[in-house]
C-alpha cells in the first residue's frame, strides 16, 4: 500500500515534509483518499502503514484495496516489498487495517495472496477457518483495541478440512475440529454427489463454511457485533481459488 498524504494546505516549503507511507494493501486506489497523488514506491522511512493513515480509511476503502492487491497478485504484478523497512518501520506499534481468519492451507498464504506488508493485517490461520472463543478473542482484540476495521473470513478451493468433514475422519483432536464444520456440510444445497470426491461439492461446502463462520461471530461476539452495528467495522467472507489465484469476496 502506497498513500502520499496531500493536504490542500500546504505550502510549497512544507511539500518536502509530506508523509509518505508504503503499505502493500493495493494502492492503486490512492484516490480514495482524495486527491492523492499516484504511488510513490520504495520509501523506506514510510514502509508500514502508520495510525493516521489507517484510521482515515474506511472498512469499505480497505476492501477494495484488499480487492487490488489480490489482482496485482493474480496477474503477476505484485509490488517490490523491503520487508525489512517494515520490520523497521513497525517495531515500535503496528496499525493494521484488518484482521483475516484463513485456513493453514500452505498454498493460501493470506498476505501473499491480498499483496500485504508487514503490519498491514493481523493473520489467523487455522484448519477450515472455523472460529473459536480463542480466535475469536483474537478478533475482538485486532478490532476493539487495535484498531482494525475489516473482519475477513477467507475459505478456499479443495480445501482438506472441508473434505475430511464431509467423509466424517477422526484423528485426535482434528475430530473435534472437523465437528465445527460438519453443520456446513448438512446445511449445503447441492444437486449432484455429496462426496469428498466431488470437488464441485467441496467447493459449495467450503463456502457455505466461512458464511456460517460469519454468522456464528456476530452471534457469539457482542463485541465484533456491536462495532458492525455502529459501522465502525465490516465482516465479510471470502473465497481463494486455488487455479487462478483470485479471492472472491462477498457480505
Amino acid at each position: 500500500m502506497n498513500l502520499h498524504e496531500n493536504d490542500c494546505c500546504t505550502t510549497q516549503a512544507d511539500a518536502g515534509r509530506r508523509t509518505l507511507l508504503k503499505s502493500a494493501l493495493g494502492l492503486t486506489a490512492l484516490g480514495l483518499l482524495g486527491g492523492v497523488p499516484a504511488l510513490i514506491p520504495g520509501v523506506a522511512e514510510a514502509a508500514a502503514l502508520t495510525k493516521e493513515q489507517r484510521d482515515r480509511l474506511s472498512p469499505d476503502q480497505i476492501i477494495a484495496l484488499m480487492k487490488e492487491g489480490n489482482e496485482r497478485f493474480r496477474t503477476g504484478k505484485m509490488q517490490s516489498h523491503d520487508y525489512l523497512a517494515q520490520k523497521r518501520a513497525s517495531a515500535a506499534g503496528q496499525y493494521p487495517a484488518a484482521v483475516i481468519l484463513s485456513c493453514i492451507d500452505s498454498r493460501a498464504p493470506a498476505e501473499i495472496i491480498l499483496d500485504a506488508g508487514i503490519g498491514d493485517t493481523f493473520n489467523a490461520r487455522v484448519a477450515g477457518n472455523i472460529i473459536n472463543d480463542d480466535l475469536l478473542g483474537s478478533l475482538e482484540f485486532a478490532c476493539a483495541l487495535a484498531g482494525a476495521k475489516v473482519v475477513l473470513v477467507m475459505g478456499h478451493t479443495a480445501c482438506g478440512a472441508i473434505k475430511g468433514a464431509i467423509d466424517s475422519a477422526k484423528l485426535g483432536n482434528l475430530t473435534g475440529l472437523l465437528d465445527k464444520i460438519k453443520p456446513a456440510v448438512e446445511a449445503t444445497q447441492f444437486t449432484g454427489e455429496r462426496s469428498s470426491k466431488n470437488d464441485a461439492f467441496v467447493d459449495a461446502v467450503a463456502a457455505t463454511n466461512v458464511r456460517r463462520t460469519i454468522d456464528e461471530m456476530r452471534r457469539r461476539s457482542e463485541v465484533l457485533a456491536g462495532l458492525e452495528k455502529d459501522g465502525k467495522i465490516k465482516i465479510v467472507g471470502s473465497m481463494y481459488q486455488l487455479v487462478g489465484g483470485k479471492v472472491e469476496f462477498y457480505a
